[in-house]
Protein backbone atom coordinates (compact mmCIF):
# COMPACT_ATOMS: atom_id res chain seq x y z
CA UNK A 1 0.00 0.00 0.00
CA UNK A 2 0.86 3.59 0.03
CA UNK A 3 3.45 5.38 1.81
CA UNK A 4 3.81 8.74 3.04
CA UNK A 5 -0.43 8.21 3.52
CA UNK A 6 -2.55 11.40 4.51
CA UNK A 7 -4.68 10.40 7.15
CA UNK A 8 -6.92 12.50 9.21
CA UNK A 9 -9.60 15.59 8.77
CA UNK A 10 -9.00 17.27 5.31
CA UNK A 11 -11.31 19.93 3.91
CA UNK A 12 -12.77 20.05 0.13
CA UNK A 13 -11.78 23.42 0.15
CA UNK A 14 -14.07 25.97 -1.37
CA UNK A 15 -12.39 28.55 -3.88
CA UNK A 16 -13.34 32.51 -3.51
CA UNK A 17 -14.07 34.44 -6.70
CA UNK A 18 -13.42 38.40 -7.85
CA UNK A 19 -16.11 40.01 -8.74
CA UNK A 20 -15.84 39.00 -11.93
CA UNK A 21 -16.10 35.43 -11.34
CA UNK A 22 -11.95 34.78 -11.48
CA UNK A 23 -10.27 32.34 -9.05
CA UNK A 24 -9.08 34.37 -6.27
CA UNK A 25 -5.39 32.90 -5.04
CA UNK A 26 -4.71 35.78 -2.63
CA UNK A 27 -7.83 34.34 -0.30
CA UNK A 28 -7.11 31.31 -0.79
CA UNK A 29 -3.89 30.83 -0.32
CA UNK A 30 -5.17 32.57 3.32
CA UNK A 31 -7.75 29.97 3.61
CA UNK A 32 -5.82 27.32 3.24
CA UNK A 33 -3.32 28.42 5.80
CA UNK A 34 -5.85 29.21 8.72
CA UNK A 35 -6.99 24.99 7.60
CA UNK A 36 -3.28 24.01 7.69
CA UNK A 37 -2.97 25.45 11.08
CA UNK A 38 -6.16 23.86 12.46
CA UNK A 39 -4.79 20.21 11.64
CA UNK A 40 -6.44 20.09 8.47
CA UNK A 41 -5.79 18.66 5.37
CA UNK A 42 -6.66 19.95 2.01
CA UNK A 43 -8.39 18.17 -0.59
CA UNK A 44 -8.54 21.14 -3.12
CA UNK A 45 -10.69 20.93 -6.15
CA UNK A 46 -13.42 18.75 -4.54
CA UNK A 47 -16.93 19.10 -4.72
CA UNK A 48 -17.44 21.63 -2.18
CA UNK A 49 -14.21 23.95 -4.47
CA UNK A 50 -16.70 24.09 -7.28
CA UNK A 51 -14.31 22.46 -9.20
CA UNK A 52 -16.11 21.79 -12.15
CA UNK A 53 -16.80 25.23 -12.45
CA UNK A 54 -13.16 25.34 -12.72
CA UNK A 55 -10.91 24.96 -15.79
CA UNK A 56 -7.73 22.81 -15.77
CA UNK A 57 -6.21 25.79 -16.24
CA UNK A 58 -7.40 27.64 -13.35
CA UNK A 59 -6.50 24.37 -10.82
CA UNK A 60 -3.29 24.16 -11.83
CA UNK A 61 -2.70 28.07 -11.36
CA UNK A 62 -4.53 27.63 -7.71
CA UNK A 63 -2.38 24.48 -7.06
CA UNK A 64 1.00 26.56 -7.83
CA UNK A 65 0.16 29.60 -6.16
CA UNK A 66 -0.44 27.52 -2.80
CA UNK A 67 2.86 25.77 -3.53
CA UNK A 68 4.62 29.11 -4.47
CA UNK A 69 3.43 30.46 -1.01
CA UNK A 70 5.24 27.68 0.75
CA UNK A 71 1.72 25.66 2.01
CA UNK A 72 2.77 22.32 2.42
CA UNK A 73 2.31 19.71 -0.43
CA UNK A 74 2.04 16.58 1.58
CA UNK A 75 -1.17 17.91 3.22
CA UNK A 76 -2.33 17.58 -0.19
CA UNK A 77 -4.88 15.82 -2.08
CA UNK A 78 -6.05 18.35 -4.97
CA UNK A 79 -9.26 16.68 -7.16
CA UNK A 80 -8.29 15.56 -10.29
CA UNK A 81 -11.07 13.42 -11.59
CA UNK A 82 -12.27 14.84 -15.31
CA UNK A 83 -14.85 13.95 -17.65
CA UNK A 84 -12.01 14.02 -20.43
CA UNK A 85 -9.34 11.18 -19.51
CA UNK A 86 -6.40 13.66 -20.69
CA UNK A 87 -7.36 16.05 -18.52
CA UNK A 88 -7.69 13.64 -15.81
CA UNK A 89 -3.82 12.74 -16.53
CA UNK A 90 -2.44 16.18 -17.05
CA UNK A 91 -3.87 17.37 -13.50
CA UNK A 92 -2.96 14.26 -11.98
CA UNK A 93 0.60 14.46 -13.41
CA UNK A 94 1.48 18.11 -11.83
CA UNK A 95 -0.43 17.14 -8.38
CA UNK A 96 2.46 14.04 -8.67
CA UNK A 97 5.04 16.22 -9.75
CA UNK A 98 4.11 19.06 -7.02
CA UNK A 99 4.62 16.35 -4.00
CA UNK A 100 0.66 16.27 -3.47
CA UNK A 101 0.15 13.22 -0.76
CA UNK A 102 -2.42 12.37 -3.09
CA UNK A 103 -5.15 13.12 -5.52
CA UNK A 104 -8.69 12.72 -5.13
CA UNK A 105 -9.82 11.37 -8.59
CA UNK A 106 -13.94 11.27 -9.73
CA UNK A 107 -14.75 8.56 -12.12
CA UNK A 108 -15.48 10.45 -15.62
CA UNK A 109 -19.24 10.97 -14.84
CA UNK A 110 -20.93 12.39 -17.78
CA UNK A 111 -21.37 9.15 -19.68
CA UNK A 112 -24.38 6.92 -17.48
CA UNK A 113 -24.71 2.88 -17.03
CA UNK A 114 -20.88 2.61 -18.26
CA UNK A 115 -19.72 -0.54 -17.21
CA UNK A 116 -17.12 -2.10 -14.41
CA UNK A 117 -14.57 -2.57 -16.93
CA UNK A 118 -14.94 1.08 -18.66
CA UNK A 119 -13.95 2.49 -15.20
CA UNK A 120 -11.27 0.01 -14.74
CA UNK A 121 -9.87 1.13 -17.96
CA UNK A 122 -10.40 4.60 -16.76
CA UNK A 123 -7.89 4.78 -13.77
CA UNK A 124 -5.61 2.03 -15.26
CA UNK A 125 -5.02 4.04 -18.65
CA UNK A 126 -4.38 6.97 -15.84
CA UNK A 127 -2.08 5.09 -14.10
CA UNK A 128 -0.32 3.68 -16.90
CA UNK A 129 0.22 7.37 -18.29
CA UNK A 130 1.45 9.17 -15.85
CA UNK A 131 4.21 6.28 -14.95
CA UNK A 132 5.06 7.62 -11.55
CA UNK A 133 5.54 5.79 -8.95
CA UNK A 134 4.94 8.27 -6.21
CA UNK A 135 1.53 7.99 -7.54
CA UNK A 136 -1.87 7.53 -4.99
CA UNK A 137 -5.13 7.55 -5.65
CA UNK A 138 -7.92 8.28 -3.52
CA UNK A 139 -11.56 6.83 -5.66
CA UNK A 140 -14.07 9.22 -4.95
CA UNK A 141 -17.52 7.86 -4.73
CA UNK A 142 -20.31 10.24 -4.86
CA UNK A 143 -23.19 8.84 -6.37
CA UNK A 144 -25.94 11.40 -5.34
CA UNK A 145 -23.92 14.04 -7.57
CA UNK A 146 -22.14 12.00 -9.96
CA UNK A 147 -24.39 8.97 -10.56
CA UNK A 148 -21.59 6.80 -11.91
CA UNK A 149 -20.30 5.36 -8.83
CA UNK A 150 -17.09 2.84 -7.34
CA UNK A 151 -17.96 -0.91 -6.35
CA UNK A 152 -16.16 -2.87 -4.32
CA UNK A 153 -15.59 -5.61 -7.03
CA UNK A 154 -13.79 -2.16 -8.97
CA UNK A 155 -11.38 -1.65 -6.20
CA UNK A 156 -10.31 -5.37 -5.94
CA UNK A 157 -9.53 -5.10 -9.48
CA UNK A 158 -7.62 -2.46 -9.13
CA UNK A 159 -5.95 -3.00 -6.00
CA UNK A 160 -5.18 -6.55 -7.74
CA UNK A 161 -3.38 -4.28 -10.64
CA UNK A 162 -1.79 -1.48 -9.10
CA UNK A 163 -1.23 -1.68 -5.43
CA UNK A 164 0.62 0.75 -4.97
CA UNK A 165 -1.07 3.52 -6.58
CA UNK A 166 -4.56 2.64 -5.63
CA UNK A 167 -4.43 3.76 -2.05
CA UNK A 168 -7.90 5.00 -1.15
CA UNK A 169 -11.21 6.20 -1.60
CA UNK A 170 -13.97 8.56 0.11
CA UNK A 171 -17.10 7.55 0.19
CA UNK A 172 -20.00 10.36 -0.45
CA UNK A 173 -22.27 8.32 -0.65
CA UNK A 174 -24.57 9.54 2.90
CA UNK A 175 -25.08 5.79 4.04
CA UNK A 176 -23.17 4.46 6.39
CA UNK A 177 -24.12 0.97 5.49
CA UNK A 178 -21.87 1.05 1.94
CA UNK A 179 -18.94 2.76 3.92
CA UNK A 180 -18.82 0.24 6.29
CA UNK A 181 -18.98 -2.64 3.28
CA UNK A 182 -15.78 -0.83 2.19
CA UNK A 183 -14.05 -0.51 5.43
CA UNK A 184 -14.87 -4.24 6.03
CA UNK A 185 -13.58 -5.23 2.74
CA UNK A 186 -10.30 -3.22 2.26
CA UNK A 187 -9.71 -1.34 5.29
CA UNK A 188 -7.33 -4.02 7.23
CA UNK A 189 -5.08 -4.33 3.92
CA UNK A 190 -4.16 -0.60 4.09
CA UNK A 191 -6.68 0.81 1.79
CA UNK A 192 -7.58 4.41 3.51
CA UNK A 193 -11.49 4.58 3.67
CA UNK A 194 -12.77 8.73 4.39
CA UNK A 195 -16.54 9.09 4.60
CA UNK A 196 -17.54 12.19 3.14
CA UNK A 197 -18.91 13.65 6.55
CA UNK A 198 -17.72 14.36 9.59
CA UNK A 199 -21.59 12.19 10.56
CA UNK A 200 -19.33 9.05 10.06
CA UNK A 201 -16.21 10.36 11.37
CA UNK A 202 -16.61 8.16 15.14
CA UNK A 203 -17.99 5.04 13.37
CA UNK A 204 -15.38 4.97 10.62
CA UNK A 205 -12.91 5.47 13.61
CA UNK A 206 -14.27 2.56 15.34
CA UNK A 207 -14.01 0.11 12.08
CA UNK A 208 -10.62 1.11 10.62
CA UNK A 209 -11.65 4.25 9.08
CA UNK A 210 -8.55 6.97 8.05
CA UNK A 211 -10.40 10.18 9.29
CA UNK A 212 -12.89 12.25 6.94
CA UNK A 213 -13.14 14.55 3.97
CA UNK A 214 -16.31 16.98 4.70
CA UNK A 215 -17.90 19.67 3.60
CA UNK A 216 -17.96 21.47 6.95
CA UNK A 217 -13.99 21.11 7.53
CA UNK A 218 -14.04 24.50 5.77
CA UNK A 219 -15.67 26.23 8.93
CA UNK A 220 -15.54 23.63 11.88
CA UNK A 221 -11.90 21.67 11.20
CA UNK A 222 -10.22 21.77 15.14
CA UNK A 223 -13.57 20.25 16.37
CA UNK A 224 -13.61 17.85 13.89
CA UNK A 225 -9.87 17.38 14.21
CA UNK A 226 -10.30 16.43 17.98
CA UNK A 227 -12.64 13.92 17.81
CA UNK A 228 -10.64 12.25 14.87
CA UNK A 229 -7.52 12.03 17.68
CA UNK A 230 -9.78 11.28 20.71
CA UNK A 231 -11.86 9.23 19.31
CA UNK A 232 -11.17 6.32 21.83
CA UNK A 233 -11.64 8.99 24.93
CA UNK A 234 -14.52 9.72 27.09
CA UNK A 235 -17.12 11.88 25.71
CA UNK A 236 -16.53 11.28 21.88
CA UNK A 237 -20.25 10.52 21.52
CA UNK A 238 -20.70 13.79 23.08
CA UNK A 239 -17.92 15.17 20.41
CA UNK A 240 -20.12 13.40 17.34
CA UNK A 241 -23.31 14.91 18.47
CA UNK A 242 -21.73 18.23 18.43
CA UNK A 243 -20.15 18.19 15.32
CA UNK A 244 -23.53 17.22 13.96
CA UNK A 245 -25.12 20.16 15.26
CA UNK A 246 -22.94 22.26 13.15
CA UNK A 247 -22.99 20.40 10.16
CA UNK A 248 -26.97 20.21 10.33
CA UNK A 249 -27.02 24.25 11.04
CA UNK A 250 -24.81 24.94 7.83
CA UNK A 251 -26.37 21.90 5.75
CA UNK A 252 -29.76 23.03 6.05
CA UNK A 253 -29.32 24.98 2.56
CA UNK A 254 -27.11 24.39 -0.20
CA UNK A 255 -23.69 23.54 1.06
CA UNK A 256 -21.17 25.50 -1.13
CA UNK A 257 -23.04 29.08 -1.20
CA UNK A 258 -23.53 28.07 2.87
CA UNK A 259 -19.86 27.67 3.86
CA UNK A 260 -19.05 30.35 2.16
CA UNK A 261 -21.45 32.84 3.73
CA UNK A 262 -20.17 31.23 7.15
CA UNK A 263 -16.70 32.01 6.30
CA UNK A 264 -17.70 35.49 4.96
CA UNK A 265 -19.38 36.62 8.14
CA UNK A 266 -16.79 35.27 10.54
CA UNK A 267 -13.96 36.83 8.62
CA UNK A 268 -16.29 39.90 8.07
CA UNK A 269 -15.40 39.96 4.49
CA UNK A 270 -18.44 39.83 2.39
CA UNK A 271 -16.24 39.02 -1.14
CA UNK A 272 -15.93 35.16 0.15
CA UNK A 273 -20.52 34.54 -0.46
CA UNK A 274 -19.75 35.07 -4.75
CA UNK A 275 -20.24 31.92 -6.03
CA UNK A 276 -19.69 30.88 -9.90
CA UNK A 277 -22.77 30.13 -11.66
CA UNK A 278 -25.34 27.90 -12.17
CA UNK A 279 -25.31 28.49 -8.10
CA UNK A 280 -26.61 31.27 -6.55
CA UNK A 281 -25.98 33.38 -3.39
CA UNK A 282 -28.23 32.70 0.04
CA UNK A 283 -31.07 34.93 0.75
CA UNK A 284 -30.66 36.90 3.79
CA UNK A 285 -33.58 34.85 5.53
CA UNK A 286 -31.11 31.80 4.98
CA UNK A 287 -28.35 33.67 5.79
CA UNK A 288 -29.82 34.89 8.79
CA UNK A 289 -31.24 30.86 9.74
CA UNK A 290 -27.77 29.70 10.00
CA UNK A 291 -25.67 32.05 11.22
CA UNK A 292 -28.09 32.86 14.31
CA UNK A 293 -28.08 28.62 14.69
CA UNK A 294 -24.48 28.82 14.62
CA UNK A 295 -24.42 31.55 17.19
CA UNK A 296 -26.39 28.92 19.16
CA UNK A 297 -24.02 26.50 19.07
CA UNK A 298 -21.72 29.04 20.68
CA UNK A 299 -19.67 28.36 17.69
CA UNK A 300 -16.73 30.29 16.19
CA UNK A 301 -13.93 30.55 13.69
CA UNK A 302 -11.13 31.55 15.76
CA UNK A 303 -7.78 32.57 13.97
CA UNK A 304 -9.58 33.20 11.09
CA UNK A 305 -7.66 35.63 8.25
CA UNK A 306 -9.35 39.01 9.13
CA UNK A 307 -7.24 40.60 6.66
CA UNK A 308 -10.21 41.87 4.39
CA UNK A 309 -12.33 42.82 7.21
CA UNK A 310 -14.49 45.54 6.19
CA UNK A 311 -14.19 48.53 7.69
CA UNK A 312 -16.46 49.57 10.85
Amino acid sequence: MAQNRIRGVLSPVVTPFNRDLSPDPERFISHCRWLTGQNCGLAVFGTNSEANSLSVNERIALLDALLAADVDASRMMPGTGCCALTDTVRLTEHAVKAGCAGVLMLPPFYYKDVTEDGLYRTYAEVVERVGDSRLRIYLYHIPPVAVVGITPKLVERLLKAYPTAIAGMKDSSGDWNNTQVFLSAFAKSGFDVFPGSETFLLAAMRNGGAGCISATANVNPAAIDRLYRAWQAPGADAQQEALNAVRKTVGQYVMIPALKQVIAYYADDPAWVTVRPPLTELNAMQVHSIIDGLKKLDFDMPGLDRTHAKAA
